[in-house]
C-alpha cells in the first residue's frame, strides 16, 4: 500500500528509519522466518513519515521546541507539565483525514484475513540510528484489544503522542538522543488470544550470568503485560542449545511460578483487566514441555537469523503468546538483548584490608574474601527471623535449614567446624567469607557491633573490630596463564553453575549430588519410594505438598535431581562434569524429610553406612535406583554425555564390583554411550590396591579430606585434635605420590578434589610435579591455583633441564 501504511511483508530489519526498531523487527520476523516455522501474526505499520508530516502540517515543531529546548529534566514538576502539553500538541496534530482513511483501509484488509471486528494490538516503535543498543523498550505506550477502525485510529494517535511521556523524555536525555531526531511509527498487529491462553518472554541467554548456551523461557496465564511489568511471578524454563541442536529434545529445568493473576480483555469494547488464577491452575505450568521446546526452537532460529545479519552473535529478547482459540504459539516481538550480553567476564576480584584493628576472634579462613557488617548472634533456629540482609551471622554451627539466611549474610563466623563443615561449604558456594572453628566467638562478639571478617590473609581467618576499608583488585583474565594440568571446579549448587562456568576452567572435578538432594529435593529417597512407611505426620504433609503435581512420589526425586545435575552438566558442556553419587552419612540422611525412620543410629557415621556400601544394600537399593534413573535421564534424554559418574567411599574391590553391577542393571553400564565411571581415592585401601581398582574404573579422584583423616587417624569433625589434620604431613605426601604413580601405571586419569591444593600452594606444586592430571578447587580459588600450578610446572621444567 502506498502512503503511510507498510505491511509486515514489505518491511525488513533495515527499515528502522522508516518504521522504527520494533516494527522493523516484526517485519523481519514475518517476512523472513515464517517459512522456517516461526508463526508471527500479520499486521502493518504507520510510518514515521506520518508522524513528521502531521506535525509539520500543524506547525507543531516550533511550540514543541519552545517546551524542550531549555528544559531541565531534573525539575520533575516542570517536566511533567511540559510533557503533558507536548502530548496534547501531537495528539491534535495527528488527527488528519488522510491518516484516518489509510488506517481504516488497512484495518478492513486485516478483517478480510482474520474476520470482522478483529482485535488488534497497537504499539509504538521508535526510530533512531543506533537502536540495537538503545531499544526504547517501555518508554512509549501500547494498547491491547483494540476493535474497530475508530478506536484503532484513537489508539494510534495516543501512541504517536506517547513520544513525549515523562519517561521517554528522560530516557532520550540520559542516552544523548535529540528529541527532534527520534520519531515514532505505530505498529498494528492481530491480537493473539493469550487472554484465554498464556504468554511470556524468551531470552537466548541466562539473564543473571550472561551464559550464552541456554534459552530461558518465562510464561504466565493471560496477556503478557503482567510479565513485562513484573506484576506476576512467572513459570521459568531452561533449554540447552548445543544438545537441542544435536537432536536432544528435553527441558533442562523448570520452576513453577505463583501466577496469581491473569490479564484478560475487559469487555467487548476493548481494554484489559486482571482476574485471580484458581489454585489448581497456579499449581500447573502454563505451557507443556512440548510447547517450551517449540518456543526454544523458534528462539534459536531467530537468534541465528539475527546473528547472521549482524555478523556476530546476537542474543535476543523475544515476546511470545499462545492463542487459546487455535492452541498455536506465536512470536509477537523480537529485539536484541542489550544489557546482560554486554557484560563480558574479563576480570576476577581479589581482596585486601586497607588497614588493621583489634582482632576479636580467629579461626580457619574460607572464601578468600573480606566483608564488613553488624554482628547478629544466632543461638538457634528461633533467632533466624531477626536476621537482616548484610549482617554477619555468628553461631555455634549452621545447618541446611539456615541456608535462606546464610544467602543474605555478609559473612559467617562459627565456633565449631573445619574447612569441610556445612558453613564452610555453603560459604564457598555463595562466594562469601566465613571463619569457622572460631572458639568462643559468640562470647567475644556482640550483636549490633560492626566487624570486618577477613579470609584473604592465608589460612587464618580473622574478625576485626569495626568496619575497615576493603581494597578490591580486579585481575584481568587475559593475563591468566593456563597450566598443562587441568584446573577444574568443585560445585554443588546448580544455581551457581552458569556463573561459575564463565571463569577459566577445564570442567567440574566434583559435582556434589548430596547438595542437590538436601537443598532442592529435601526428602529422603526411601521416603519417596515408600511414603507409607513415613511415621511423622508432619513429614508426610511436607512430602505430600512437594509431590502433589507428580504421578508418583519417586518421579519428583528423579526430575529434581536430573534437573540439578543437568544444569551443572549443561553449564560446562562439552567439558567433563564428574558427578559424585550421594555421600551423606546416616545422621545427615536422617535429617532429610521423612529420613529418620530409614536410617540406623551410628556412633561414628563418618566410618559407617555411607558411600558405596549403601548402593546395593537392601536398606537403600531402591533409593539408589532413583539416583541412577536421574543420571540416565541426564545422559540419554538431555544428551549431556559429558557427565561422568564417581563412586564415593568405596572400601573394597568386591564392593566396587557390586556397585558397578547394580549401576549396569539400572541402565548405567560403564563404556556404553561413552559412560566413564570414576572412584574416589579417599581410603588407604584405594591406594594400596590401586592396580585392582584401576581394572574396574576409568579414573580416580583423590579426596584429600577423608584420605588425610584415615591416614593420620584424625577425626576431622573434632576440634580438639584438628591441629593434627594436615595434608602436608610427609605421610600424606607419600599417599598422594603412590596414588598418582599407581594410576599412571595403569593408564588411568587421576585428579584431586579436596581443598588442599587451594589452601596450601606447596601441595599444588607438589602434585603438579608428580604429573597429576587435574586439580579441582572451589570457584574462588581457581585463578590463584592456576597461577601456582603454572609456576610449579615452569620450575619443574627448568629443574629437569
Amino acid at each position: 500500500m502506498t502512503g503511510y501504511v507498510r505491511w509486515f511483508s514489505d518491511i525488513r530489519i533495515g527499515d528502522v528509519g522508516l518504521v522504527g526498531g520494533k516494527n522493523a523487527s516484526l517485519g523481519e520476523l514475518y517476512g523472513s522466518l515464517s517459512q522456517k516455522g516461526v508463526r508471527v501474526p500479520n499486521g502493518f505499520a504507520l510510518t514515521a513519515q506520518a508522524y513528521r508530516d502531521a506535525l509539520t502540517a500543524a506547525n507543531a515543531w516550533e511550540p514543541l521546541h519552545a517546551l524542550f529546548d531549555t528544559l531541565d529534566k531534573r525539575d520533575v514538576a516542570l517536566l511533567a507539565e511540559r510533557a503533558a502539553k507536548a502530548r496534547e500538541i501531537v495528539y491534535k496534530a495527528t488527527d488528519t483525514a488522510a491518516l484516518r482513511e489509510q488506517v481504516e483501509r488497512a484495518y478492513r484488509q486485516l478483517e478480510k484475513e482474520y474476520g470482522a471486528n478483529v482485535a488488534v494490538a497497537v504499539r509504538s516503535s521508535a526510530t533512531a540510528e543506533d537502536l540495537p543498543s538503545a531499544s526504547f523498550a517501555g518508554q512509549h505506550e501500547s494498547y491491547l484489544n483494540v476493535v474497530g477502525p475508530a478506536d484503532l485510529f484513537e489508539a494510534c494517535r495516543r501512541c504517536f503522542a506517547s513520544i513525549f511521556t515523562d519517561r521517554a523524555i528522560s530516557y532520550r536525555v540520559d542516552n544523548g538522543f535529540d528529541h527532534f531526531k527520534v520519531w515514532l511509527s505505530v505498529g498494528v498487529m492481530k491480537m493473539v488470544r493469550a487472554d484465554i491462553g498464556s504468554s511470556g518472554v524468551i531470552f537466548t541467554l541466562d539473564t543473571e550470568s550472561g551464559f550464552r548456551d541456554v534459552v530461558f523461557v518465562t510464561g504466565v496465564y493471560g496477556l503478557g503485560e503482567n510479565i513485562v511489568q513484573g506484576v506476576v511471578d512467572p513459570d521459568e524454563f531452561y533449554v540447552h542449545k548445543p544438545t537441542f541442536k544435536a537432536g536432544k529434545r528435553a527441558v533442562l529445568s523448570r520452576t513453577l511460578g505463583r501466577k496469581h493473576l491473569r490479564m484478560v480483555y475487559a469487555d467487548q469494547s476493548g481494554g484489559t483487566r486482571n482476574v485471580p488464577v484458581p489454585d489448581p491452575e497456579r499449581e500447573r505450568f502454563c505451557i507443556t514441555d512440548a510447547e517450551v521446546l517449540k518456543l526454544a526452537a523458534d528462539a534459536i532460529v531467530i537468534e541465528e537469523h539475527y546473528s547472521a545479519n549482524a555478523g556476530h552473535p546476537m542474543p535476543m529478547d523475544i515476546e511470545w503468546a499462545k492463542d487459546g482459540d487455535d492452541g498455536q504459539l506465536y512470536i509477537i516481538q523480537a529485539r536484541p538483548e542489550t544489557v546482560v550480553s554486554q557484560r563480558a567476564p574479563t576480570h576476577f576480584d581479589t581482596y585486601a584490608l586497607g588497614r588493621s584493628s583489634a582482632v576479636l576472634a580467629t579461626g580457619r579462613a574460607v572464601g578468600e574474601k573480606i566483608a564488613a557488617g553488624p554482628v547478629r548472634i544466632i543461638a538457634g533456629a528461633r533467632d533466624l527471623a531477626q536476621f537482616k540482609a548484610g549482617e554477619v551471622l555468628v553461631a555455634e554451627q549452621t545447618t541446611p535449614d539456615w541456608e535462606p539466611v546464610m544467602k543474605i549474610a555478609a559473612a559467617i563466623v562459627t565456633e565449631r567446624g573445619g574447612r569441610t563443615c556445612h558453613a564452610a561449604i555453603v560459604a564457598r558456594e555463595l562466594g562469601i567469607p566465613a571463619v569457622v572453628g572460631a572458639a568462643g566467638a559468640k562470647g567475644l562478639l556482640k550483636t549490633g557491633a560492626m566487624v570486618t571478617v577477613s579470609c584473604a590473609e592465608g589460612e587464618v581467618g580473622r574478625v576485626y573490630e569495626g568496619a575497615l576499608p576493603i581494597k578490591k583488585t580486579q585481575v584481568d583474565l587475559s593475563d591468566v596463564k593456563r597450566p598443562r594440568t587441568e584446573i577444574m571446579l568443585n560445585l554443588g549448587n546448580p544455581g551457581l553453575a552458569f556463573h561459575s562456568a564463565m571463569v577459566p576452567n577445564d570442567g567440574v572435578g566434583l559435582a556434589r549430588m548430596e547438595f542437590i538432594i538436601s537443598e532442592h529435593i529435601k526428602v529422603h529417597p526411601m521416603a519417596l519410594v515408600h511414603p507409607e512407611k513415613v511415621v511423622s505426620a508432619e513429614a508426610r504433609a511436607q512430602i505430600d505438598a512437594l509431590v502433589r503435581t507428580y504421578a508418583k512420589p519417586a518421579d519428583y526425586f528423579i526430575e529434581k535431581l536430573s534437573e540439578g545435575v543437568g544444569m551443572i552438566g549443561a553449564a560446562f558442556y562439552p567439558r567433563p562434569v564428574i558427578v559424585r553419587l550421594s555421600d551423606f552419612k546416616t545422621n545427615e540422611y536422617a535429617k532429610l524429610v521423612g529420613g529418620e525412620g530409614f536410617e540406623p543410629r551410628e556412633e561414628n557415621p563418618m566410618l559407617g553406612f555411607r558411600g558405596a556400601a549403601r548402593y546395593s544394600h537392601p536398606a537403600y537399593a531402591e533409593g539408589f535406583a532413583l539416583e541412577c534413573a536421574a543420571l540416565k535421564r541426564v545422559r540419554e534424554d538431555m544428551g549431556l554425555t559429558n557427565v561422568r559418574i564417581m563412586v564415593p567411599f568405596c572400601r573394597r574391590v568386591e564392593e566396587a564390583e557390586r556397585v558397578l553391577a547394580t549401576m549396569a542393571a539400572h541402565g548405567l553400564k560403564r563404556g556404553e554411550n561413552g559412560l566413564e565411571v570414576y572412584v574416589m581415592c579417599e581410603i588407604p585401601n584405594n591406594v594400596i590396591l590401586i592396580d585392582a581398582f584401576a581394572k574396574l574404573f576409568d579414573g580416580f579422584s583423590i579426596g584429600s579430606n577423608d584420605l588425610t583423616q584415615l591416614t593420620l587417624g584424625v577425626d576431622r569433625d573434632s576440634e580438639i585434635v584438628a591441629f593434627d589434620f594436615d595434608e602436608r604431613d610427609p605421610g600424606m605426601l607419600e599417599m598422594f605420590r603412590l596414588a598418582i604413580v599407581g594410576a599412571k601405571r595403569n593408564g588411568r586419569h587421576i585428579g584431586i578434589c579436596g581443598e588442599a591444593p587451594a589452601n596450601y600452594p606447596e601441595v599444588a606444586r607438589y602434585l603438579a610435579g608428580l604429573g597429576i592430571d587435574s586439580i579441582s578447587v572451589n570457584p574462588s580459588s581457581i585463578l590463584r591455583t592456576m597461577q601456582v600450578v603454572s609456576e610449579a610446572e615452569g620450575a619443574n621444567a627448568k629443574a629437569a633441564e
